[in-house]
């Protein structure tokens, strides 16, 4: 079990005095140091993975959310345009099934399929695995679909150039002050499915005061994946940090 976040997706080195804490100093700190051993293990596992997309002048975008924000339907409509111009595989994180990745593949982008089991989010060993199975994108974007949660992959670096936080308005406007972390960590925030803002009581002034609340420095877009709305704004960004790499 990973003591960073509890799930299963990471493995800490073997303990046998590591069974049950009962507020021993000692074992705070033994536990306090597994956590730096995993997240300094994926970090090095992140940088190799870094290197070697730069290497193809390969952007990668881990994006990340609550389930249900509507980001495999914008990964779609994102390869529907961005294809033409330049290549894109995905990445694909879900605790079961394959559903998403063959909506993704249905568009002709190659996709791997991450199960993480009882894992709540992927890590960068995991990214690095499937990197084997992927087509080199040279001069091309590589999407990560992160599993739907919004506490364990503000830890976990995955060798990606940005997190994007796909934040959806049916989630209420507060959620960037409950989940600062996630916040924080994140370059740009896509705040999907905006075509809805009619029909609910979203207040997009006060979502927008909260997430500079939390991290200043976001770039937020609105957008609609489904109606087309705000998505120039999201290809031109990943344009520019194409560019950039």
């Amino acid at each position: 079990m990973c003591t960073v976040c509890g799930c299963e997706s990471a493995q800490p080195p073997a303990d046998p005095a590591h069974h049950h804490d009962h507020g021993h100093p000692a074992l705070h700190t033994r536990v306090l140091q597994l956590e730096q051993d995993i997240l300094a293990g994926n970090n090095h596992v992140a940088q190799h993975v870094r290197e070697h997309l730069a290497q193809h002048h390969t952007l990668a975008l881990n994006l990340v959310s609550s389930p249900g924000s509507g980001k495999t339907t914008l990964l779609v409509e994102t390869i529907r345009r961005l294809s033409p111009q330049r290549p894109v595989a995905v990445i694909e994180g879900d605790q079961q099934t394959s559903l998403d990745a063959e909506r993704i593949r249905a568009t002709g982008a190659p996709a791997i399929q991450i199960n993480t089991g009882k894992g709540c989010h992927l890590d960068a060993r995991m990214v690095h695995d499937a990197l084997h199975d992927l087509p080199d994108l040279p001069n091309g974007v590589l999407l990560i679909e992160n599993v739907g949660n919004l506490v364990c992959p503000a830890s976990f670096d995955l060798g990606e150039a940005h997190k994007v936080l796909v934040f959806s308005i049916t989630e209420g406007e507060d959620k960037p002050l409950k989940y600062p972390d996630m916040f924080q960590a994140a370059d740009l925030v896509l705040l999907s499915k905006c075509d809805l803002l009619p029909y609910l009581a979203f207040d997009l002034d006060k979502a927008m005061a909260c997430i500079h609340q939390v991290n200043p420095k976001a770039q937020v877009f609105q957008l609609s994946a489904t109606k087309g709305m705000g998505m120039n704004d999201w290809l031109n960004w990943i344009e520019r940090e194409c560019a950039a790499t």
